[in-house]
Formats: C-alpha cells, structure tokens, sequence
C-alpha cells in the first residue's frame, strides 16, 4: 500500500478521534450519512474500502462531490468505527461539526485535497 495512502489513513483516524473527543458531531452509517449530505450538513464524508456488497456505498462518493464535501476512503470499517468510539465497524461517517477541533479538520481536508 502507498505509504501516503497510510499516512492519510492515520490522519483521517486521529483526528476523527479528536473531533470525537472534543465534543464535535459525528453521524454514523450510510443512512445518516446520505441524510446529512442532502441536508448540505456534513463538512467531510469518511468510507471504508471493505464494505460489501460495494453497491450500498456506491452513491456516498457521488452525492459528496455534488454537494462540494471532501470525500475519503479509509481501509477499514472496523477502524472507522473505533475512530468515531464504536465498537463496531462503520461503513460511513459524516463530520457535522468539529466543534473545537475545526482546525484539524480544516488540515484534513487540506491534505486529502492535495492528494
């Protein structure tokens, strides 16, 4: 795997954990995710790659770039579930609101862009 592709992946973790941590809202799975896209709510969409069948996700990437969201594939849903205090996988998460940690998201959202 491209070793900046990992390096995204980390980013993408910590600072979901951070946002997390910091109070920060956070919708989980591909319902409220697809919700918070077509209310033009969500700041960044997160997806894992390991998701199956492929088709329930297929649309996340689509709606993201025609609302102009930064839009991420992660490896797994098992870590973005973790990152976002679960203790399950999730297919999808959305950052609503990233509270004190807006900065973070904002050098996030920079790095992916320059990928």
């Amino acid at each position: 795997m491209d070793e900046a592709v990992k390096e995204i992946d980390s980013l993408v973790y910590s600072t979901l954990e951070k946002i997390r941590a910091k109070g920060g809202v956070i919708k989980k799975g591909i319902n409220e995710v697809t919700k918070a896209l077509e209310r033009s709510q969500a700041k960044l969409v997160v997806y894992a790659a390991d998701v199956s069948p492929k088709e329930i996700i297929m649309h996340i990437p689509l709606l993201a770039k025609d609302q102009n969201v930064p839009c991420v594939e992660v490896r797994t849903k098992l870590d973005l579930g973790k990152a976002v205090g679960m203790n399950v996988g999730s297919s999808a998460i959305a950052v609503v609101d990233a509270g004190e940690e807006a900065h973070s998201l904002e050098d996030l959202v920079g790095k992916i862009k320059s990928v």
